[in-house]
């Protein structure tokens, strides 16, 4: 019972989604008829950039066969994902890393509440222990992707420019721990829903790193949450990071953007630069509890030059991000209309 807890918190950080998504269009009733109208909210949540793409596909359980195909002769499928050896010995290493690491959390914690929030005032210490983690994972699971263009991001880092809003595509868990080795070692924030908070671990971090959370049906969480990010790029100088497209693709193919991300940085004036991650879905498919291969020679993360919002509407920055994005898919994660 004790390993499936363990087993169940570390699917849940998997399959976490750490997209920013803003209110969308409201219902309200109207006081002449009877009728209801649809009112556009000021934060409109899904960009026309993309929208002419296919929805996603609906979820559907994969079969032992299809599983044993992409995982070798001894997988295994149980009722919260797959398991072959790899991803045993995977799972293995990130249970055995997470006890230090949640030692570490509740250590700031407590500093935190001593002090006040004196202490360590950006949470970077906790940002740093969840980065400790999350390196160490990938290095003793040979799961480090290859990098392409980080020249682009060291030349941006050497400039002094300030903070960037990272965006990068959503196809697998393995996406979060690729996006924070490519942003380094410096103090940045994720954006993730407010369920996550009650996570044991992974809702500690989340808290003690300052990471912002939002109650996705509540329209003052989304608005406090646009104003800490304004806030994070304007006046603190901390990186953001999030997955514009709003929910994992199960296909690898990249989704239609949500809004969020190009508001926050479009309103603080920060640079957007992108990311595109290629092959991690075949690293992590859906149905896997955890990753089934080592990411080594697989995945490979292109960093993409900086964007500047100044000067550029929202939609006109989400459309050049996208670009940019798409230009360094392979052709069978490219969206199939533009």
């Amino acid at each position: 019972m004790k390993f499936s807890a363990s087993v169940l918190l570390l699917h849940l950080f998997a399959t976490a989604s750490t997209a920013f998504v803003l209110p969308q269009s409201r219902t309200v009733p109207s006081t002449r008829s009877t009728t209801t109208q649809t009112l556009p909210s000021p934060l409109s949540a899904t960009l026309s950039v993309g929208s002419g793409d296919a929805p996603a596909p609906r979820k559907t359980k994969k079969t032992w066969k299809e599983l044993r195909k992409e995982g070798g002769p001894l997988t295994i499928n149980t009722p919260i994902g797959a398991l072959n050896p790899f991803a045993l010995y995977y799972g293995f290493v990130s249970l055995l890393l997470g006890l230090p690491w949640l030692i570490s959390l509740k250590a700031c914690q407590l500093m935190y509440w001593i002090t006040r929030g004196k202490f360590d005032p950006k949470r970077r210490l906790p940002v740093f222990f969840s980065h400790v983690w999350g390196v160490a994972v990938l290095k003793l699971t040979r799961s480090y992707p290859e990098w392409e263009g980080l020249d682009k991001l060291k030349k941006f880092y050497d400039s002094q420019s300030g903070p960037a809003m990272f965006v990068a595509n959503h196809c697998s868990w393995m996406d979060i721990p690729f996006l924070g080795a490519t942003v380094g070692w410096r103090n940045y924030k994720l954006v993730s829903k407010k369920e996550l908070g009650i996570v044991p671990i992974l809702g500690s971090a989340i808290r003690a790193g300052g990471n912002i959370m939002v109650d996705r049906s509540d329209r003052k969480s989304q608005l406090k949450t646009l104003k800490q990010g304004i806030n994070y790029l304007k006046k603190e100088g901390i990186h953001l990071c999030t997955f514009p497209e709003g929910t994992r693709s199960r296909t690898g193919r990249l989704l239609p953007f949500k809004n969020g991300a190009f508001k926050m940085a479009h309103k603080a004036g920060a640079p957007v630069i992108p990311l595109s991650i290629v092959n991690s879905h075949k690293v992590m498919p859906t149905g896997w509890m955890f990753a089934m291969k080592p990411s080594y020679k697989t995945a490979k993360i292109v960093v993409h030059d900086p964007v500047p919002s100044e000067g550029k509407t929202e939609e006109e920055l989400a459309q050049a991000v996208r670009e940019s994005m798409i230009s360094g898919l392979p052709e069978e994660q490219k969206p199939l209309n533009g």
